[in-house]
Parts: C-alpha cells; structure tokens; sequence
C-alpha cells in the first residue's frame, strides 16, 4: 500500500463495559478504493469508523489511515480524512456559505482563499441559491450536501461516509452517488457504511460484512453473491398446480432436495443455472415440449440480499435516522483528546 494513503486494520477489538463491539476486526482499503462496510444494527460498523476517525480508542491492536497511526498521531489522521453522516459540526445559526468559509479558516486556508473555496463548493453541490440562509432552515438532503462540502474544503485523502443515504430523496441520493464516484477518479478511498444493498453493489469495488463485531466476509459484491449458489432460472407457471408437472418436465435439471421442498404455498421454481443462459435455454425446451404455460422464466443472480441473509440471518433494513447512532454502539462512546 503506498504510504500517506489508504487504509490498514489490524486486530481493532472494542468493548464498551460488559458490551464487546469490536472483536479483532482485519482489513484494507486501497488508496483509490470504495470499500463497502455491511452488517446488522449493533454488528460494529459505526464504531469501527469511530476508532478510525479517532473519536475512540481502540482497547487492542493497530489501525493505519492514509499512513498514521490512529492512537499514537490522531492529529494527522484528522487533517487526513473526511467524515460526515451525523451533521454534528454544522452550526446551524450560520449560513451555508459561512459554514464553508469558517471550515477552511480552522483548516488553514487564508481569509481569501477560505472564500474562494466556499464560493467553488456551492456552485458544486448545487447550493448557491442557499448560500446566504442559515443551515438550520435547510432540507435534509440540503444538509448532507453542506455537510460533505465542509469536509471537502480541503482534499483528504480518506473519506468515511456513514450512511451518507439513509431518509434522502432519490435526487439528493444520486448526487451523494455521484460524489463517490467522483471522489474514487481522484484516488481518494472512500469507506461507505450503508444498510441500502444496492448502494453497496452499485459503488464498493469490494465489501466487507460486520456481524457481532466479527468481519464474516469479505470480496467484490460478485465474489459475495457467488457464495450464495450462483446463477438460478426461476420458473413460474401461469397455473401453480403445474408446478409438479414443472419438476418432473426439469428432470436432471432440477436436484432432488428442490423438488422435495415444494410445498402447497410455492408459486415457482428455482433451477440451479451452472451453465447461466444454457441451462436457460435448456430449461425453456423442455417445459415447452411438455407443453406447459408460463408467466414468467428468467435467469436470476443472487442479490446482496440474499448474501446478507445467508451470512448475518438477517434482513437488511434501513435503520430509524433517530436511533441509529444507539442502535450501532449501544454505548455513547468516549472522546479523545
């Protein structure tokens, strides 16, 4: 990894109390790489980026962010990163343009440039027409764009976004999206907390998944979903009392145990796709020599979802803005110096 960017962890264990969050978490992020982190409320995921933008310390091991060491030169990782998700260094009596020119003056722009850089920022996060109003009268997707800008006043060289989506509207959505590809063309690593699978498959190069303080997995969103049994055809017939009609017209095509699992309430059924369009194609002749209708056939891969389920037993859902930061750390975390 080149020195002065990217991303080292190496055995981080936390524990709040009698309450363990962090069980020996190992990982990288290159410089230039969005790494996805996943997992259920509680799994570790905002504490893990709280250790790595020095707001707590770690109990045991070692974390490298863009080349300094998170306990022993947290000052440096500081001028390093960017973080952003809980709005907590906005002041909401200044406007937006103040905010941004305020940010640059404690990260040692002059007066003038500070100036500049707001003014460049605005036009950028389509917020001039707002420049002058106070922060506290904005919208919530107003706010995440401010929010990122002031952490952009200066280029870092790793940004955490913390669930940077979670109750934006689809446009402020996709401009957050478009942000991190912008931010990984300028070889900034971006490390990205989100419960939105599709967030993750879209922008991660690859992923990391979180459960009980442990990283579970980890791989591109193909080599995650590959883990889940690979490519399916899914058969629904236009009338359900076909269906063992359909397994048998399958034959080879469909293993035992699916055929043993259909029960009264199945609507369709899943052929295992080795062979991806072949076995498709395959599928569709035989059905169609014994005659049967369809609604629907087609070739599935398996979703993020599913690879979440299968790993965490859970299903993914988008936690409550409100409780979010309890519902991830349990314990208020302790701030360092």
């Amino acid at each position: 990894m080149t020195v002065g960017q990217g991303v080292v962890v190496e055995g981080i264990e936390k524990s709040f109390g009698a309450v363990t969050a962090l069980r020996g978490i190992d990982f990288t992020a290159e410089p230039g790489e969005v790494l996805g982190i996943l997992g259920p409320n509680g799994a570790g995921k905002t504490t893990t980026v709280n250790i790595l933008s020095t707001l707590i310390r770690p109990d045991r091991g070692r974390a490298l962010v863009a080349g300094h060491d998170v306990v022993t030169d947290p000052a440096q990782v500081r001028r390093s990163i960017m973080l952003t998700g809980q709005y907590a260094a906005l002041d909401d009596m200044l406007s937006g343009y103040e905010n941004l020119v305020m940010f640059g003056r404690l990260m040692g722009l002059r007066k003038h440039a500070a100036r500049i850089r707001a003014d460049e920022l605005l036009e950028e996060f389509d917020l001039a027409h707002a420049a002058g109003r106070r922060v506290g009268t904005y919208s919530g997707g107003m706010r995440r764009r401010i929010d990122i800008a002031c952490g952009l006043v200066v280029r870092p060289d790793v940004v955490f976004l913390d669930e940077p989506t979670t109750g934006l509207d689809p446009r402020s959505r996709q401009g957050v999206w478009d942000l991190v590809s912008a931010f990984k063309k300028a070889g900034i690593t971006t490390l990205l907390t989100t419960q939105y699978l599709e967030e993750a498959d879209a922008l991660s190069d690859r992923i990391i998944v979180i459960d009980h303080g442990v990283v579970i997995a980890k791989g591109t969103a193909d080599e995650l979903k590959s883990r889940t049994g690979g490519s399916y055809c899914e058969v629904v017939p236009l009338d359900l009392k076909d269906l063992p009609a359909i397994a048998a017209a399958l034959g080879s095509l469909l293993p035992e145990e699916s055929r043993t699992s259909l029960t009264a309430d199945s609507d369709r059924i899943a052929v295992p796709a080795p062979d991806g369009a072949k076995t498709l194609a395959e599928a569709l002749r035989r059905l169609d020599s014994a005659g049967i209708e369809l609604v629907d056939i087609a070739l599935r891969r398996p979703s993020l979802d599913d690879v979440f389920l299968q790993l965490t037993g859970h299903l993914a859902t988008v936690p409550d803005t409100e409780n979010r930061k309890a519902a991830a750390d349990h314990v208020e975390p302790e701030v360092v110096s």
